[in-house]
């Protein structure tokens, strides 16, 4: 009772003993919070900044690494090559030969899609474009548009055949 009556003395000076705890608790509590929060914004800048780091995901670091490449062809990477994908014979933009000169040949035959285009064996923008062309207007649809594969070989044959091919 002796506290009461301190209490009653000093008026509204005095808090009670449990006001006092909850107060340092609540501003604890904050503090905590603050802390709390904190620590989690940096762990999360840490995070994001080792991301960027890592290699293959993005960043300067990915971008400085360079891919493994062979610096000589390895026999499995030749016979890759010569495996290709639209047939051991077919042709494109940066070949040459006498095959490319066949080809070109056979496409002077086919009214208005190589008209006046060159003969000289060499597989270059024009011709690639006379051969999608051809594609385009005859529906062949099992080659790379302006690459000269099986398909369009068989197409072109058979239609140049008979004009002396």
């Amino acid at each position: 009772c002796r506290t009461s009556a301190a209490r009653e003395r000093s008026g509204s000076r005095a808090a009670p003993a449990g006001a006092r705890a909850s107060s340092r608790t609540g501003s604890g509590a904050g503090v905590r919070r603050g802390a709390v929060t904190v620590g989690v914004c940096a762990a999360a800048l840490v995070g994001f900044a080792c991301a960027l780091l890592l290699p293959g995901r993005g960043g300067e670091a990915a971008a400085q690494t360079p891919p493994p490449t062979a610096a000589t062809p390895s026999p499995a990477a030749t016979a890759a090559e010569s495996a290709d994908p639209d047939g051991a014979g077919t042709l494109r933009e940066g070949d040459s030969g006498a095959e490319v000169t066949d080809l070109q040949q056979r496409l002077l035959r086919i009214p208005d899609v190589y008209a006046d285009g060159p003969t000289d064996g060499r597989y270059g923008t024009v011709l690639t474009e006379a051969v999608a062309r051809f594609q385009l207007w005859y529906g062949i649809r099992g080659d790379e548009s302006g690459v000269y594969g099986d398909d369009t070989r068989r197409d072109l044959e058979s239609r140049t055949a008979s004009a002396g091919g």
